[in-house]
């Protein structure tokens, strides 16, 4: 059973790398890399069972916490960059 999940999970993550490669805006690269970071999770939350390790859970929740903060990051700084050129615009336009 765990090996279905396993192999579940490396398809899921195979298809969010083609999407983070392929996406056509920054916003779905941003998701793919999210979705990449949550498999990835889910795939050592798995091996930690299958090996009889849970132990690493706490090594995986730590991962998690790091994903998750990590996409806040690129986001403020893309939203942060947005804001700059449109501010440069107007201040051209006044100009």
């Amino acid at each position: 059973m765990y090996f279905a999940a396993i192999l579940a999970t490396l398809v899921t993550m195979a298809l969010a790398l083609l999407r983070a490669v392929r996406g056509p805006t920054v916003y779905d690269r941003v998701l793919a890399v999210n979705m990449f970071g949550t498999k990835t999770v889910l795939l050592l939350a798995a091996l930690a069972f299958l090996f009889g390790r849970p132990d690493f859970l706490d090594l995986v929740l730590v991962y998690a916490l790091i994903n998750f903060i990590g996409v806040f990051a690129v986001l403020e700084f893309f939203r942060y960059r947005a804001m700059r050129a449109r501010q440069g615009q107007v201040e051209a336009q006044r100009e």
